[in-house]
């Protein structure tokens, strides 16, 4: 919205918004876009058809937004979200002494003997909910670096392929809906909407039973066992 203060106030009231930031009204230079978007595009498509490793293709194309002067590199700098970074730097090593020590084999033999008893696709379910289950209270991208040892020793133990185990990793971590606290999104309605913590479950906790009743057939018929 754009107006004078007090119309935007009064408007924001009487309608029931909730602003959230001021933010600077630029008009789009058309050149510009097309250029970004076609740099996005060559971008998704060098990971997405293997033509480079997705690190390298996308920093490719950060590189091109310095290089054709779409973002000024200060921009770039502020808006990287450097506690994730570190959050993701620490977790990955942990990931490893996890896979190094024997310690992702251990829990993957503990779920296997207490719980699956060698049965993949029970084996498979509980990979999952126990993903989403974490990113209700960690970061997506933690809960996936902690859990995929645990999955790809789980596949090696059954003799099977890890590929759905992975992938259900994947899903699992971007299912947070039980808390506010799993996502940002979550945290960021919870003031303006007068939520509590427990009113996430009351629909999140459905909607995860449906991602999971709706996942495990998809992933066994796309990724094959």
């Amino acid at each position: 919205m754009q107006g004078a203060p007090d119309a935007l106030s009064g408007f924001a009231v009487a309608a029931g918004c909730v602003p959230l930031a001021k933010r600077a009204i630029r008009m789009p230079d058309k050149r510009r876009t097309t250029l970004a978007i076609v740099v996005m595009i060559m971008a998704i498509a060098g990971a997405a058809f293997g033509l480079l490793p997705a690190a390298i293709s996308f920093a490719t194309g950060v590189f091109m937004f310095v290089v054709l002067r779409l973002l000024p590199v200060r921009e770039i700098y502020e808006a990287i979200d450097w506690p994730v970074i570190v959050l993701l730097g620490a977790l990955i090593t942990v990931a490893s002494a996890m896979a190094s020590t024997g310690t992702a084999d251990l829990l993957a033999q503990m779920l296997l003997d207490n719980i699956a008893q060698g049965h993949p696709i029970i084996a498979l379910t509980i990979v999952l909910v126990v993903t989403m289950t974490l990113s209700d209270f960690m970061n997506n991208a933690a809960t996936a670096a902690v859990m995929c040892p645990i999955a790809i020793s789980t596949a090696a133990q059954l003799g099977v392929n890890a590929d759905p185990y992975l992938m259900a990793i994947a899903i699992g971590a971007a299912c947070a809906f039980l808390t506010p606290i799993g996502h940002q999104n979550n945290t960021l309605i919870l003031g303006p909407g007068g939520f509590h913590f427990g009113d996430y479950w009351r629909m999140g906790l459905p909607l995860e039973i449906l991602v999971v009743i709706i996942s495990i057939p998809m992933l066994l018929l796309v990724w094959p066992l």
